[in-house]
């Protein structure tokens, strides 16, 4: 509930389905099954009753594995009592391991690499999105031939029977079309997107995608590849944009930041793992300056309007600057008409000098004698972020993680920090302020949630040293999940910070078993060694019970199984390998922490 952004509205609810279900848990617990208990359990307060024939398997195999059982609680006796007779050499390497493990989440030289930081996890979503902008200045039709190239290659890498369709969009959407709904940001005619959709039983889509980032590099060198995210999940974390990566140069020095983002471009090119570098703004999209004489067009009764008009009319069509229509006398029926000069008797600048301007006088002129002609560049499109301008550097990910992406780019803005332009300013965005902004939100929910369990049994165990004793499992909960994710090779993410919530909260429910028992013992005359012995035993069902029940509940899903299975499988991963080492602790440290605290008390 801590979150903000996006990530809060993906979370909350899984956040609200955990309360809930707790919530009712506590009511059943303390209502429907007591009743049951009543009825249920009755018979078995004497001696059991005669197998039948059907029933004797089920008896046998219940009393080969109580007998099995009953062995692995004796010997976790003995360890049991061989760690409280050695408390103090037990206590405190472990305490130290559990705290060394964290040195895994960090980087150390080429073998040990830590753990990773993605914001979520990529989902292959079956579709492949690829974006395409050919050299500045191409014709429309001309890119649409290139599509076509693109699309042959793309079925030689693909095999025929996994693509289901392939779709092109071409060029700058009509004017109906808000761009708001593209994600590519396309500029002119020379952009365009290909979307692949993969048929069920594909082969990994990332495979694909590296093949093809190859394959289509080599064949098309002239022609900029990137491939954009394809599933809903990824572009909403992208707030919109092509990429998660976005090295945005901003200030009013545009020219000055131009060569600044083509050398901070080259640098980043050096990076291993970042791939489908691109600047987004065009700034050498060829243009035909018209010069008007506006001496000479007042005299002839015309005006620079009436040139601009002409001129779209002749290369746009007049359904950009007046909407016509006809009726038609016989079905009534209207229909929308548009004059346009066709494109062959444009060919060149000759053919364009005699386009006829006509004013309000009626009498046309040709537009040679009215205006002279030159050719020049101008940017294709100007981008603003907050009033200021900016040039947009876009990236993506190859196999590695965002955060150490995101460190080696910012290792190289602050090594190229003194070609900046004064005034500008170069600001990391993307998913990467996002998701700092939310694993900052998880870690103070994951360490105010500690708090709150601590005052919370504070107050029901009045006391301020059991409390203690039951948390001191949760460092070993936190070293098992970074453990897992080492080992499984997952980045820490969003999903792992939940699941790591989730484990602390079963890893204090069983300590609270052990020390509750304990307390009873001591009460009841036992010396705090008895207690904590009598309670690990006594309590060494229940707790197993506990965390294998919700171990094994987050097996499908730590295998990310199933389709989008990938983007909860870190959490899976993270509450078993906290499970698994907070219920080693439960059933060894915590004991050992009652005995050493107790112990000197009662001394």
């Amino acid at each position: 509930f801590m979150l903000a952004g996006i990530a809060r509205y993906l979370f909350i609810p899984l956040a609200e389905a955990v309360v809930f279900a707790m919530l009712a848990s506590y009511v059943l617990s303390r209502t429907l099954v007591p009743t049951l208990a009543k009825y249920w359990l009755q018979p078995h307060a004497g001696p059991p009753p005669a197998a039948g024939p059907l029933g004797a398997m089920p008896r046998r195999l219940q009393q080969g594995f109580e007998e099995w059982f009953g062995r692995m609680r004796r010997g976790y006796r003995g360890w049991l009592a061989r760690a409280l007779a050695a408390r103090g050499r037990f206590a405190w390497p472990f305490l130290a391991a559990m705290a060394g493990t964290a040195l895994l989440a960090f980087p150390f030289g080429r073998y040990l690499p830590g753990l990773g930081q993605d914001f979520f996890p990529n989902v292959d979503a079956g579709e492949i999105k690829l974006h395409l902008r050919a050299p500045t200045g191409i014709r429309i039709d001309e890119t649409a031939t290139l599509c076509d190239r693109v699309e042959a290659t793309i079925r030689e890498v693909i095999p025929a029977r996994e693509i289901t369709t392939v779709v092109d969009n071409i060029g700058v959407p009509n004017s109906g079309i808000n761009l708001a709904y593209s994600t590519s940001a396309p500029v002119g005619p020379g952009d365009a997107d290909i979307l692949v959709s993969l048929a069920h039983g594909h082969r990994p889509t990332a495979e694909y995608v590296r093949r093809l980032r190859t394959r289509l590099t080599a064949l098309y060198p002239a022609t900029t590849f990137a491939f954009l995210p394809a599933d809903i999940v990824s572009q909403i974390l992208n707030f919109g944009l092509p990429a998660p990566l976005d090295v945005q140069i901003s200030g009013f020095n545009v020219d000055a930041n131009r060569r600044y983002a083509n050398l901070l471009l080259q640098r980043l090119h050096t990076i291993p793992g970042l791939v489908d570098l691109r600047i987004q703004q065009d700034f050498d999209y060829p243009t035909l300056n018209v010069d008007v004489d506006r001496s000479k067009a007042a005299l002839l009764g015309l005006s620079e309007t009436d040139v601009a008009s002409n001129l779209l009319i002749s290369l746009s069509g007049s359904a950009q600057t007046t909407l016509s229509f006809w009726i038609d006398p016989k079905s009534g029926s209207q229909y929308s008409i548009a004059a346009q000069t066709p494109q062959f008797r444009l060919a060149s600048l000759s053919d364009l000098a005699t386009t006829p301007i006509t004013g309000n006088n009626g009498n046309p002129q040709m537009l040679a004698n009215l205006a002279s002609f030159s050719r020049g560049v101008a940017p294709a499109v100007v981008s603003h972020y907050d009033a200021t301008p900016v040039i947009d550097i876009y990236g993506s990910v190859e196999r590695t993680d965002l955060g150490y992406i995101a460190a080696q780019i910012r290792k190289q803005v602050a090594a190229t920090r003194d070609s900046v332009a004064r005034g500008s300013q170069v600001t990391v965005r993307g998913q990467v302020k996002t998701m700092g902004d939310s694993f900052n939100g998880l870690l103070v929910g994951l360490a105010g949630a500690v708090v709150l369990v601590y005052l919370l049994i504070v107050v029901n165990f009045q006391s301020w040293r059991d409390p203690f004793i039951i948390i001191t499992a949760l460092p070993a909960a936190l070293a098992g999940i970074v453990w897992m994710l080492f080992l499984t090779h997952t980045p820490v993410s969003v999903p792992a910070l939940t699941g790591a919530i989730m484990c602390m909260g079963v890893a204090t429910a069983n300590s609270v078993l052990v020390i509750s028992f304990a307390r009873e013992r001591m009460q009841a005359g036992d010396d705090a060694v008895q207690a904590a012995l009598s309670a690990g035993y006594t309590r060494f069902r229940p707790v197993l019970m506990t965390a294998l029940a919700m171990i094994i509940g987050m097996v499908p899903m730590a295998l990310g199984l199933g389709e989008g299975g990938e983007q909860n499988a870190p959490l899976g991963r993270a509450v078993i390998g906290g499970l698994v080492f907070a219920t080693i602790a439960t059933l060894f440290f915590v004991p050992t922490v009652f005995t050493l605290v107790h112990g000197r008390g009662s001394r």
